[in-house]
């Protein structure tokens, strides 16, 4: 039997056993009260060396990366100039920097030949040299070249290279901008101007409704199926709108009163973006929401890296205008993780920061210099909702042609993703 002054070991296993379960039960709360005070000591004995010497939490915050499934992102190994797909996951910046790295080589090579050519007296005094006995050459020659392993999962973790990024648009492959001439056009885009309509007979008026105010200048259309009235196709719709200068058509779609998708026809001939949705909240049941106004909204894309990823991004930057009024203080924020596409639309304010309050930190974990005293607050104004790439039609419709088509087994393997 234990005293009453037995201090329970911080083990993971019991000191003894006991037949008595209450007795257990009361030993097996010492000993988790045990464990916690020992890693709460450990904890404040590790803040006052760090308080001493601050490279130390430096060190901890570089090594404690958590291991998620955007740190283990694999790629597909291809060809820079076969990189320009669709159905390949590529990282473009990655394509780019290789290509400028080739062409640096390149320049330092021809730098090389018009120096020899330069200089015709170092080929002779270069014959004169004798070289010397045979074993430094099957030296050189024996000389064993290390090959590159690839980097673990934990290694690619730690790396500098952070999973969430700002999307680069001038990094768009050419092939791309060549098989989608509409969208990326050289010439400055022309002010969005979009019809948003419903499926067939549809009872989701207050969403589109809610649509018209996240994207400017749009306006709804209500779409019956009325017995004595024509039912407009799609394609219908879309030449109607050509006609009268519209930029754009969105298709809200529903099952059993509730948004599952959504379309954004790009006129006046396509290509078609069909999106899924799920989670959809609108403005009023965000708690502590506000109300937008007319201004118009700046936009945040992130972490759009592989072509089709870039091509999604510029479908949404042709929604939105490309100057935003910065006094209405609005952003709409498309943020891709995983293949899922989460839309936010939030109200900024800077304000000072309080004592009690933090200084920005930026990826790396440093303070950002300049904004030491400014913190920036954020209101949510809706709606939210989430969406995932589903099929890219060449045309108008789904007999027009596929470009890109989602499938099952495009996630067997979790950590590769499409954009």
């Amino acid at each position: 039997m234990a005293s009453k002054k037995f201090q329970p070991s911080p083990k993971a296993s019991l000191p003894f056993k006991t037949a008595n379960k209450y007795k257990r039960q009361d030993l097996h709360v010492k000993q988790k009260k045990a464990r916690e005070h020992t890693r709460r000591d450990e904890r404040f004995r590790r803040r006052r060396e760090e308080d001493k010497e601050p490279s130390l939490r430096e060190d901890r915050i570089k090594r404690n990366v958590p291991l998620t499934l955007d740190r283990k992102r694999v790629w597909d190994e291809i060809d820079r100039d076969t990189g320009d797909g669709l159905g390949v996951s590529v990282d473009v910046e990655r394509l780019k920097r290789q290509k400028l790295e080739e062409e640096e080589v390149v320049a330092a090579a021809h730098l090389e030949s018009d120096k020899e050519e330069a200089d015709p007296a170092s080929d002779d005094q270069d014959s004169m040299i004798e070289f010397g006995s045979g074993d430094e050459e099957d030296k050189v020659k024996e000389k064993p070249q290390r090959r590159q392993r690839p980097r673990t999962a934990t290694e690619r973790a730690t790396s500098p290279v952070h999973s969430t990024t700002s999307t680069n648009l001038d990094l768009t492959p050419e092939a791309l901008a060549a098989r989608f001439p509409s969208l990326f056009s050289m010439e400055s885009p022309p002010i969005p101007k979009i019809l948003i309509t419903t499926s067939i007979n549809s009872n989701l008026h207050n969403e589109a409704r809610l649509l018209t105010t996240l994207f400017p200048r749009s306006v709804y259309i209500p779409r019956s199926a009325h017995r004595y009235g024509h039912k407009f196709s799609i394609r219908e719709i879309s030449s109607f709108a050509t006609n009268r200068k519209y930029t754009a058509v969105i298709v809200l779609k529903e099952d059993q009163k509730r948004p599952t998708g959504i379309d954004f026809v790009h006129l006046p001939s396509g290509p078609m973006f069909h999106f899924s949705i799920s989670n959809w909240v609108e403005g009023k049941r965000l708690p502590g929401h506000g109300n937008p106004t007319n201004h118009l909204p700046e936009i945040i894309l992130n972490n759009f890296r592989t072509p089709l990823g870039l091509l999604t991004a510029h479908l949404f930057r042709t929604m939105f205008p490309p100057q935003p009024e910065f006094q209405g203080r609005q952003v709409v924020t498309l943020h891709n993780q995983r293949d899922y596409i989460f839309l936010r639309r939030h109200r900024y304010v800077f304000r000072e920061k309080r004592a009690t309050e933090k200084s920005v930190v930026g990826p790396d974990g440093k303070e950002v210099k300049g904004v030491e005293g400014i913190r920036a607050g954020l209101q949510e104004l809706g709606p939210r909702f989430t969406m995932k790439l589903r099929r890219i039609d060449k045309g108008i419709q789904h007999s027009s042609g596929q470009e890109w088509v989602w499938q099952g087994g495009m996630e067997k393997q979790r950590t590769k993703f499409q954009l």
